[in-house]
């Protein structure tokens, strides 16, 4: 009898062959396929030139100086997101309305928010206690709105389209509590790009910030990157190449004849042997010049008094606003977030001393506020000039 005995490969080939026989095509067969290196490489520099963007736009709304370092692009799914990311966070949803289809997520920390939103509402970072309310989602979207609409605006260049985004959705996400990652997006079932950036706002930040994009979105932007630079490298050949046409031959002058002087010099050799021709005759140039001073027509006005009021008259019924200001002060919008009903604001005029009367925005005069009937006036004191 012979050696029946199989090996461990055959026993796997068989098992293999017993799992797949008859079974439909895997879903995974339909799904786009990851990203080459170079592909991640052209993510990676669309990110930073749009991320770079996104930081200028978020210094001037905090005030403080802000980094972003240069992006990692890899492959990951919504397990990886689980673990590696502090819980809670704060999930930003920007979807993409024209130029780009599809939308990508910004993961911040829950600590990181709320010192943005403290900075954004004139604090100093310091205020973090309690938990995120929704007065935080609405500033951190605000602030996402800023900085994802200038990154969209470099973006635009960058691909030389036009490419615009609706306002950001903000939601504070317990990555332990949510099963699913498709309850947040559908691209993120299955496997996506992620780009991990370092963010450092003054001294007060030092942490990762996430962009998760769809694999076929970020397909999309690197084939826009690709043919937009194929263009300008054609643009730049036929630039090179381009050979001006050559230029019309001009016509030389021609030397006056010299007959004369040579006959002339002869002439003298033979009066006068042993003395040297004299030189040859120069033209003679008139040289004098006719100046004359300019001589200009006397200015004289023939704007008639009566004419210059016609051109008034033309203009008296434009309607002109008058405002009367009462004061002035500055609030920080936190201060401004607390104003109900009963609060008082203390302006920058002391009782009894004149309004300022402006017409069109512009201060005119001074006043004093009277009651008439049951209406408020003003009587002008002061007109300024």
């Amino acid at each position: 009898m012979g050696d029946t005995t199989i090996s461990q490969d055959e026993i796997d080939a068989l098992l293999n062959a017993s799992n797949n026989g008859g079974a439909a095509p895997s879903d995974a067969s339909t799904e786009p396929e990851g990203l080459t290196e170079q592909e991640k490489d052209t993510i990676g520099e669309v990110a930073n030139i749009s991320m770079g963007t996104a930081a200028t736009t978020l210094f001037s709304l905090v005030n403080k100086k802000v980094e972003i370092s240069t992006p990692v692009v890899s492959m990951a799914n919504w397990d990886d997101i689980v673990n590696m990311y502090e819980r809670p966070c704060v999930m930003v949803k920007i979807s993409y309305t024209k130029g780009l289809n599809g939308s990508n997520i910004l993961i911040l920390k829950e600590n990181d928010v709320k010192i943005i939103t403290d900075l954004m509402m004139g604090g100093d970072g310091a205020n973090i206690d309690g938990e995120i309310t929704e007065l935080h989602l609405s500033a951190i979207s605000e602030a996402m709105n800023q900085m994802m609409g200038s990154a969209s605006t470099a973006l635009s260049s960058m691909l030389n389209m036009t490419v615009d985004i609706s306002p950001p959705q903000s939601d504070l996400i317990d990555l332990q509590e949510q099963v699913k990652g498709g309850d947040i997006d559908s691209f993120l079932d299955g496997t996506f790009v992620l780009i991990d950036f370092k963010m450092l706002i003054g001294d007060l930040v030092d942490s990762k910030m996430m962009q998760l994009y769809p694999i076929s979105l970020a397909k999309e932007m690197c084939s826009l990157v690709a043919n937009n630079m194929q263009e300008d490298s054609k643009s730049t050949t036929e630039d090179m190449n381009f050979t001006p046409p050559p230029a019309e031959p001009q016509p030389q002058p021609q030397p006056a004849p010299a007959q004369n002087t040579v006959d002339n010099g002869a002439q003298y050799m033979q009066q006068n042997p042993g003395s040297m021709p004299p030189p040859p005759s120069q033209p003679v140039v008139n040289s004098t010049v006719n100046v004359q001073g300019a001589q200009f027509t006397p200015f004289v006005s023939n704007i008639t008094p009566q004419l210059a009021n016609e051109n008034i008259d033309l203009i008296m019924d434009v309607p002109l606003e008058v405002t009367v200001e009462l004061g002035r002060t500055h609030k920080s919008i936190h201060d401004i977030l607390e104003f109900a009903p009963g609060t008082i604001i203390e302006l920058n005029k002391i009782a009894g001393e004149p309004v300022d009367v402006l017409v069109n925005g512009k201060y005119v005069a001074k006043g004093e506020v009277v009651v008439i009937e049951e209406s408020f006036g003003v009587r002008i004191t002061e007109i300024v000039k």
